[in-house]
């Protein structure tokens, strides 16, 4: 009987010992930022309506073998900002909300994971679907005090070194205090970068480039520099997160291989949790989950090598599923074929387009077909006597009313048919910022049984370099 005990427990080791031992040669860390606990719930339970059922339709990464919760307060507020969160998901350490790669005295610097994986001899790529210089990607290579300080980071990038960088673009490229160093464009020239604008001309120049920094087109930078567009509003022509992984890939897996790290940010979820746009949320994590699914495939072919952690930096808007009348009406949100910010675009065409006298029936026209209104979707003499009222107080002949969010700036008319449309399909929001809900961190591969078990967000970065086998100073 101890015999067979013996065996067994000899047996049991073998078969553990391995998947604690193995250590992963390529990391790949997903960031959808601002995407809380009722982000993901709500994209998967919007699926199941379009399926005509209550329940969820899983997405990819929400279905890795290991996941829990994380919480993600500051060292300096119980609610953090991108900044701070960015730094914890990188390096580890708590530091003051706005600040970058520095403690909370916003002198000492600290480093991410990224450079450790650099220093071990991997490949490195930080990506986003937003400027490359935003809050997120930026901690992986910056040390700055503020993290408005967009020129100097765009510096601390080449100083950095990494060799794949992606996003929309740099939101500030010059300085005036600077003019004699040229454009951040120029300098990553300087540097050896070789800069791709879009899919298309990445591909043309890969093959000969020592690294690469990977931007939209210059015509999308002109209409807007500071992000990729949403999903939902996007053409056959413009930069996907997905194509972004595959670049990322790609290119890291080239010449003598040691392996590579790849972060890469859902950035825009955030914005439209920012603007409280439900539908657009949902595409846009829909979008993130596309870009894990490259991943993944990646995965499949080096699944003893490979390790896929996706988490978020914090929660934002406070969503809510469900207002009270114990049901859901997610797939009213089907016929929202725009952002809130895009319509809101259509209504400034149409104030120039007629000279600013926009009637009531063109701007019923416009609202059912971005959002649905006044046609599948039924619109409450409630709803209706709001949207009047709010187009008589802001049109005709009159000024266009703007509401602002963090990141957009909305006419009136468009905010309150985006109002009605959640109001229809029973999703609220708590406010047009940052909460201080839990968020998800889900894993697969090797070392992806760490991430398990009540966390903090400066254990993700600990638990994936315990994983890789580099040393971590916390």
């Amino acid at each position: 009987m101890k015999k067979h005990l013996f065996i067994a427990m000899v047996m049991l080791l073998i078969a553990i010992i391995p998947s604690w031992a193995q250590k992963p040669k390529y990391v790949f860390y997903f960031i959808g930022d601002g995407m809380g606990v009722n982000q993901v719930n709500g994209t998967e339970a919007y699926r199941a309506e379009l399926e005509g059922r209550i329940g969820t339709v899983p997405l990819l990464f929400a279905s890795f073998p290991y996941g829990t919760m994380v919480t993600t307060y500051s060292a300096t507020n119980g609610v953090t900002d991108s900044a701070a969160s960015g730094t914890a998901l990188a390096t580890g350490h708590k530091t003051k909300n706005g600040t970058l790669g520095l403690m909370a005295d916003q002198q000492t610097p600290v480093y991410s994971i990224a450079t450790l994986a650099h220093d071990a001899g991997m490949r490195v790529g930080i990506a986003t679907s937003v400027t490359i210089d935003h809050a997120t990607p930026a901690a992986f290579y910056a040390h700055v005090p503020d993290r408005g300080m967009s020129y100097e980071i765009g510096k601390d990038l080449i100083k950095t070194g990494f060799e794949f960088y992606s996003g929309s673009d740099f939101s500030r490229p010059t300085s005036d205090k600077a003019k004699d160093e040229g454009t951040l464009y120029e300098q990553c020239q300087k540097a050896n970068y070789t800069i791709a604008r879009g899919y298309k001309d990445y591909r043309k120049k890969a093959a000969k480039a020592d690294k690469m920094i990977l931007f939209q087109t210059e015509d999308a930078s002109k209409r807007d520099r500071y992000s990729i567009p949403y999903a939902i509003d996007r053409t056959k022509n413009d930069l996907t997160l997905a194509d972004i992984t595959r670049a990322g890939i790609n290119f890291l897996s080239k010449g003598a291989d040691e392996g590579f790290f790849l972060m890469v940010e859902g950035g825009k979820i955030d914005w439209a949790c920012h603007a409280n746009d439900a539908a657009t949320v949902f595409k846009e994590i829909e979008d993130m989950d596309n870009a894990v699914r490259v991943a993944y495939e990646f995965y499949e072919q080096h699944p003893d090598e490979t390790l896929i952690v996706v988490t978020a930096d914090h929660e934002t808007g406070g969503l809510v599923l469900g207002k009270g009348q114990y049901t859901l009406n997610l797939q009213a949100l089907r016929y929202q074929h725009v952002s809130v910010n895009l319509l809101s675009a259509k209504f400034n065409e149409l104030r120039k387009k007629t000279g600013n006298k926009v009637t009531w029936e063109m701007a019923q026209k416009a609202m059912s077909e971005s959002f649905g209104l006044f046609g599948a979707v039924k619109v409450t003499e409630r709803h209706e006597a709001r949207l009047r009222r709010v187009f008589d107080e802001t049109f005709v002949g009159k000024e266009p009313a703007l509401d602002v969010s963090e990141y957009q700036k909305n006419e009136r008319l468009a905010t309150v048919a985006k109002e009605t449309l959640n109001d229809i399909a029973m999703v609220g929001w708590v406010s047009g910022g940052h909460s201080n809900g839990y968020v998800p961190v889900f894993s697969v591969g090797v070392g992806a049984e760490r991430f398990c078990g009540r966390m903090n967000n400066i254990d993700i970065p600990a638990k994936i370099a315990d994983a890789a086998g580099w040393k971590f100073d916390k």
